[in-house]
């Protein structure tokens, strides 16, 4: 699993950083980093799909190192979202920069959103 105390390299200008793991059986979790916008959907849809295809039942995606939601990233996870089927989407994230945009058209809805990732990954109650 991913050590969240040690710092990863931040990627540099139209790069997004994706890591994919699955802890376990039941959980799959795809942590983003970066700027989420036209020149960096693509990586994001890609990593999505891998997700996806997890066969976990809850699966996790922690934005809280995004720090610019674009339309297009926007849209990105809304048809993952609706690829997902039975399996909702958890987001971590308190960034405005990312919670705004959700907020404003409504798509916050399609997701579970969490403060950390603890408690993305927790069972629910």
């Amino acid at each position: 699993m991913l050590d969240p105390t040690k710092p990863r390299p931040s990627p540099g200008p139209g790069e997004l950083g994706v890591t994919f793991e699955q802890p376990d059986a039941h959980h799959a979790l795809l942590v983003v980093d970066g700027e989420i916008d036209t020149l960096t959907a693509g990586s994001l849809e890609r990593a999505l799909t891998e997700l996806l295809n997890a066969s976990a039942d809850v699966l996790v995606v922690d934005l809280s190192a995004v720090t610019f939601l674009a339309s297009s990233g926007l849209a990105v996870l809304i048809r993952a979202a609706h690829q997902a089927g039975d399996r909702r989407l958890r987001l971590v994230s308190t960034a405005r920069a990312v919670r705004r945009p959700m907020e404003i058209t409504g798509s916050d809805q399609l997701f579970d959103l969490y403060p950390d990732r603890t408690a993305a990954l927790s069972p629910e109650e």
